[in-house]
């Protein structure tokens, strides 16, 4: 270190300084203004990079929370479309079966009836063949009887002296 404090010389140091002067005005105007704003243009895409990144990150938090909306409703409407289609088959199944319980009654009312109908039938079959046999009968005794003239005669007293009586 002694020797560089003896061998200093005044005139060199001005010509370094002059030169370092000079090299860092040069350096600024023509180095140091590029690459400063070189750095910050790319300190400005990389910030415009960051915003771009979180108005993406943004919009993909409104996407989702919109989409979770939207299943949200298509579910709910799937599951009121269910309930409705369950009501209707309901609905059907209980009308289907009011409509057979309807025609079984009908169904039921015309057997009755016609029961009735033949059971009539048969009541006045049977008294017009009792009729008939009764008649057929009395005809059989009454010629038994009225076969001869003394029979005849004996009847038509008994009919007399019944008919004063009464």
């Amino acid at each position: 270190m002694e020797k560089l404090i003896n061998d200093f010389s005044f005139g060199l140091f001005f010509w370094q300084l002059l030169l370092f002067v000079l090299l860092l005005f040069l350096l600024k105007k023509y180095a140091w203004q590029p690459i400063l704003d070189a750095l910050n243009s790319r300190e400005e895409g990389i910030q415009n990079a960051l915003d771009e990144a979180d108005k993406a990150r943004q919009e993909m938090v409104d996407l989702k929370s919109s989409n979770e909306k939207i299943i949200k409703e298509a579910r709910a409407e799937r599951d009121s479309m269910l309930k409705d289609a369950r009501a209707i088959k309901e609905k059907m199944i209980t009308e289907a079966k009011d409509e057979a319980k309807a025609q079984s009654n009908k169904i039921i009312e015309q057997a009755k009836q016609t029961i009735e109908n033949e059971k009539l039938a048969a009541i006045t079959e049977l008294k017009n063949q009792v009729a008939e046999l009764s008649i057929g009968i009395a005809e059989k005794i009454l010629k038994d009887e009225l076969s001869s003239k003394d029979k005849q005669v004996k009847l038509i007293e008994k009919m007399l002296d019944e008919a004063k009586l009464k």
